[in-house]
Parts: structure tokens; sequence; C-alpha cells
């Protein structure tokens, strides 16, 4: 966000395994990294990637794998679940009968059945999906983010363009997280759930994130109808201050952030002149105001992604990409608690959540296929778990995080193909689990980020950017 509070601010730099084992012999400990970084080749962070940009649709709560990709209808009956199998363009492929527009459509995706981890709690979870790294906290100890996180791959995209020539810069926000920080709408509490943000990278590296508001304590804006009064897409952290078309005749903007300055210390106030600056310039763009008014779009295409909130946001989201953001989370968070936490019942994910999200990501991989952007967008779209195999007399079914799906598409994604194989339940992979670390790396690889990079903490140490894994090549042509 374009907060100038809150985390601790540092710096990181990139390096190689191969380089960093060949600055083994010369003393790693008394090495200045930092000069070592800086005099690596000037090729810039994304080199060779067929990504220009990410889209990553965070289905927040763990949708059933029983319920969506991954339907076992020769299962007993309460495992197999309420929904039949409809036919697709993928075989092989079992997939919702209420997921019918992706089924049309399923030669323009792949889906991984085997997205698996040990980490059954929300927050560890979506944590781990979003950075692939463990979560730091054990569970049941905190549910918000903290200063200590492992950076968002966003927040990382952020960093490395702006250590690129230029990219301080740039009239565009590198990551941009959309509708709302995930957490920001729950009834539960409003938790900033970790997994989002920069970490220990640092405060100016947090996604520029839009608000929202719902329109009292029992309002879903996720699956029903939005006024175009209430998708104004404002920037978090700025209602009060100036507004966007105004900025160019008004420099006292920059004097409002003088009062966090002065609650810095010295050593971050360095930090604040760089980082106010970049705010500056990015709510001052014309690129970034242009995203951010949706009313632009012809209706028939605000149609066509459906006037509910997670369609709304995708449609943003690919306004975000043409404008030259290149990571975008949208989440699709839990208002009531529940939603895709679908403990008590599927009735909500029958009714709203597939409907919803079959409308939305349909029409976003067919309008960047007809833009000619899919080619240079990767689109991934997953939750943080899946569910029990075994559902309750409603339909309702628990955390399971060791077997789920996840959506696939562009920036040389072969389309219908299915990779990996999970038992007769759903409940374990059988073939080609794949892990958060391995997806992390393949996200990275496709955006021609070395996935076997090395940082700098903030204690000076060299961790690697993803501890384990290996890029799913084989899912690209």
């Amino acid at each position: 966000m374009l907060t100038l509070n809150g985390f601790h601010k540092t710096n990181c730099s990139g390096i190689s395994r191969r380089e960093l084992l060949q600055l083994g012999g010369v003393g790693l400990l008394g090495l200045n990294l930092p000069k070592v970084f800086a005099a690596q080749d000037a090729g810039g962070p994304f080199r060779g990637g067929r990504a220009k940009s990410v889209i990553f649709l965070h289905l927040f709560g763990g949708p059933s794998q029983l319920e969506t990709f991954d339907l076992k209808p020769d299962a007993p009956r309460e495992i197999r679940g309420p929904f039949s199998p409809i036919a697709s363009r993928t075989p092989d492929l079992r997939i919702s009968e209420h997921l019918g527009r992706l089924a049309r459509m399923s030669d323009k995706f792949g889906v991984i059945r085997t997205m698996s981890h040990s980490y059954n709690d929300h927050s560890g979870a979506g944590h781990y999906i979003q950075t692939g790294r463990r979560w730091h906290l054990p569970v049941g100890g905190g549910f918000s983010a903290t200063p200590e996180d492992w950076p968002s791959m966003g927040s990382m995209v952020e960093y490395l363009s702006q250590q690129a020539p230029g990219g301080m810069d740039r009239d565009t926000t590198s990551y941009a997280v959309l509708p709302n920080w995930l957490g920001r709408l729950q009834d539960v509490g409003q938790y900033r759930r970790p997994g989002q943000y920069a970490g220990w990278l640092g405060n100016g590296y947090n996604p520029m994130t839009t608000r929202i508001d719902k329109r009292d304590k029992t309002d879903n804006p996720y699956w029903r109808e939005c006024t175009d009064a209430e998708l104004n897409y404002s920037i978090e952290g700025l209602q009060p201050l100036v507004p966007i078309g105004r900025i160019r005749e008004r420099d006292t903007l920059l004097s409002q952030f003088e009062g966090v300055r002065e609650r810095l210390a010295s050593g971050e106030a360095d930090a604040l002149d760089r980082h106010r600056k970049r705010a500056l310039a990015l709510i001052a763009s014309d690129k970034m105001a242009g995203a951010l008014d949706i009313q632009r779009e012809p209706e028939a295409m605000r149609d066509r992604y459906g006037r509910h909130l997670f369609g709304q946001s995708c449609l943003m989201a690919r306004r975000f990409v043409e404008a030259g953001t290149k990571f975008v989370t949208v989440h699709y968070d839990c208002v009531d608690g529940y939603g895709w936490d679908s403990h008590l019942t599927s009735n909500d994910v029958k009714d709203h959540l597939l409907p919803t999200f079959d409308q939305a990501c349909s029409a976003l991989l067919g309008d960047l296929d007809e833009r000619g952007l899919l080619d240079e967008t990767l689109v991934v779209a997953l939750g943080e778990m899946g569910r029990t195999p075994v559902a309750n007399s409603k339909w309702g079914r628990g955390h399971w995080s060791t077997c789920f799906p996840c959506l696939i598409a562009g920036a040389g994604v072969r389309g219908g193909i299915v990779y990996g194989k999970s038992d007769a339940k759903a409940e374990y992979p059988l073939e080609g689990a794949v892990s958060p670390e391995d997806l992390a790396k393949t996200i990275y690889w496709a955006l021609g980020v070395d996935p076997d990079m090395f940082l700098t903490d903030r204690r000076g140490r060299p961790v690697p950017l993803v501890e384990s894994g290996k890029p799913l090549v084989s899912l690209f042509g």
C-alpha cells in the first residue's frame, strides 16, 4: 500500500546460487555483497521470461477440489459431493457442472490437480501460497501479517522492478492488490492476513492496494451486483488526501508526509525520501488514474465479467496489466467468515461462489486472449488449501491441504492439459505432487526471474529466494 509507516525498511539484492558458490572462496562473511550485486550484468531482473505480467486470483478460504476441478463421481456418496461432472475440451478433466463457461474453454488453460502442503491454517497457508515460503509463526500463533514475514511474490517483483534502471521513475506500480487487502471485509475480525505484503523486505515494496467498502455488516459485494458509486477503487490510505485529478496542481502532498518522517529514525528517513517520491509519481500518473477508472470500460465488457465485485476486480486486473503493472493479485475474500471456507454447507459454493468465479475467470481469459495479451500474461487461480474428502450431512467440508487444484494459463502454458493425479478420494496426490515452492519457482521462472536467486536479508545473511522445489517447465510449450 502507499503508506509510509509500518514494516521495517531494509535492502536486499539478488544473486544466483552459482554466483554464491563462486564467492565462497573469497570469504563470504567479509564480502561487501551490495557491491557484488551492483556489478552484475545490466540485463535487468526479468530476462527471457514469457510472462510480462502475472494475474494471481487468490480464492481465499479453500475451494473444494471435489466441487471444482477434481470430481470423483465413482466415489462413495459421502465423498463425491452434490455436484456432477460435465464434459470439457480437456480429456480426463472432470469439471464441475457449475463451471460451464470454463469447461467450454478449457483448451485455454491447464489444471494442476495436486497442489499439496501441510499447513492446514488459513493465515499460514495463505502466506505459503503467496510467497513460496512457510510462515515463521506456528499454527495458532496469530492471524495477521508481521514485519518478519517473507515477501510476497508481488513484492519481490516490485523490488526488482525498482532496482532496474529507471525503475523508480516508472509511472505505474509493479505490484497491485485488488479490491482490498485480504481480511479487510471479514466480519470475524480485520486480520491483515500474511502473504500479501513485503515483510522484512521493507514497506516501500508493499502493493498499491485499492479499497472498496461493503454496505453493512452482512453484505457480500463479491457476489452481488455493485453500483458504479461503490466501484470507485480508491487507493488505500490516500482517501483523505488530494483527489488524483488535482495532484499536479498542488505540491502540498509532500508536506503531508512530514509527520511520518519525524516519527522515523534518521536511517529510515532517507528511505522515505525515495519512496515518497515514488508514491507521488504513481498517484499523479495518467496511466494509474486511467487504470483506476473502470467506467471507461464498455458496458458490454463490464457485463461480460459480471457486475459483482470479483468480476469487476478481474476486469480491473486486466486494466492494470494493460497499464504496465507486472503482478496483480485479486483476492476473493471470505466476507462472512466462511465463503470458500465451506465448513457448514455447499449452498453458497453452488449459488454464488462457483458462478461468479466461472464468469469472471472465463471472461478474463477470453478477454486477454482477444487482446493478444494472454501470450504474455500468466494467470494463476487457486485457494490456499482444499477441503476434506468426507463431507457432513449438508455437504460442508473442513480444511484439507494435502491435495487441491490450481488453474494456470497464458505465457506459454499449454492449454487443455491436466498435471498430476490424485487418489480415488482426491485426498492425496498419486503422481506429480506440487508444493508452494514449486509454484513460486514456476511463476518466477515464467517472469524471467532466476528462481535459484539468493538474497541478503536485513541481517546481511544470504538466503535463497525459494528454499526448495523446481519450476514446472513441462506445463509450458
